[in-house]
């Protein structure tokens, strides 16, 4: 697998957040993803971006686009050193939320991505990889 292109977004406001998802699709629509799959990539963007902010205290989202034989990949890196997630397992449950929203947030996101990976250690952060292949 090659990266083609990478770059690191700082994420400690909603506007940061509003900058992750103009800058995913910028790259979704660069890279040939359909409307579809930019429209996917940017709403799992919204929600992870936002929980990088809102519960883990600011952090990153490191994009990069690869290659691997004939489909091109957009890999979404969210990290921060909040207090993490206690059960990643509860968390991942439609309808679980530790906060006022509808709890589709992770799972949701995960449906909406090719693959989903999660690591979480409370009082760490947490790390959260998400890839969206063509």
């Amino acid at each position: 697998m090659t990266s083609l292109r990478r770059d690191v977004l700082e994420l400690r406001s909603a506007a940061d957040v509003v900058q992750a998802r103009h800058v995913s699709r910028r790259w979704a629509v660069e890279f040939g993803f359909t409307l579809v799959e930019q429209t996917k990539i940017v709403t799992a963007v919204s929600e992870l971006a936002r929980n990088t902010v809102e519960y883990g205290k600011g952090g990153t989202m490191t994009m990069e686009v690869l290659a691997e034989n004939a489909r091109t990949g957009l890999r979404l890196t969210f990290e921060d050193r909040g207090p993490g997630i206690a059960d990643v397992d509860r968390a991942m449950q439609d309808g679980f939320t530790s906060g006022g929203g509808l709890g589709l947030g992770l799972g949701g996101a995960k449906r909406l991505m090719s693959e989903f990976e999660i690591r979480s250690t409370p009082g760490q952060g947490t790390t959260i990889v998400v890839t969206r292949w063509r």
